[in-house]
């Protein structure tokens, strides 16, 4: 018997209802600890967004927590040798296109950042590009299953 699930999945992914989410929340300084592994696998990030993302990200304090939607893009800790997934969702930032990174830990609630806080990585160093500073106030557009 053949298996017809996985085009089933995909059906049933594409009628569900998408819309936009917009996060808002103010611009935090990091560690710095994220760039380290964004430049060792900077190729594998790009195989999965399509970008070469600029080393580093963005701090940003929600104003309430942040779940990761049903599909996020994901790198799998075995196909880098790592411990930890990380999950990879598309969003926007003033304008520019960027992607929201998130370990498996974080989302659980187990790791450095608690679930208000975001994590954001774009083809170039977003402080710069936007001219952002710690406690600016900005607003981030996710596309979001209801």
């Amino acid at each position: 018997m053949q298996d017809h699930s996985e085009p089933l999945v995909g059906m049933i992914l594409a009628c569900q209802p998408w819309s936009v989410k917009v996060l808002s929340g103010r611009v935090e300084s990091g560690v710095g600890d994220l760039a380290r592994w964004m430049i060792q696998y900077a190729d594998l990030y790009e195989e999965r967004t399509g970008v070469r993302l600029f080393p580093g990200s963005l701090n940003i304090v929600l104003n309430q927590q942040y779940r990761l939607p049903l599909n996020p893009i994901r790198l799998e800790p075995h196909e880098y040798g790592g411990r930890v997934g990380m999950n990879i969702v598309p969003c926007k930032i003033m304008g520019v296109a960027a992607f929201i990174l998130r370990t498996d830990r974080n989302e659980a609630g187990l790791g450095d950042h608690d679930r208000n806080v975001i994590e954001i990585a774009a083809a170039v160093r977003l402080r710069d590009a936007l001219g952002l500073t710690d406690g600016e106030v900005v607003d981030v557009e996710v596309d979001h299953a209801d």
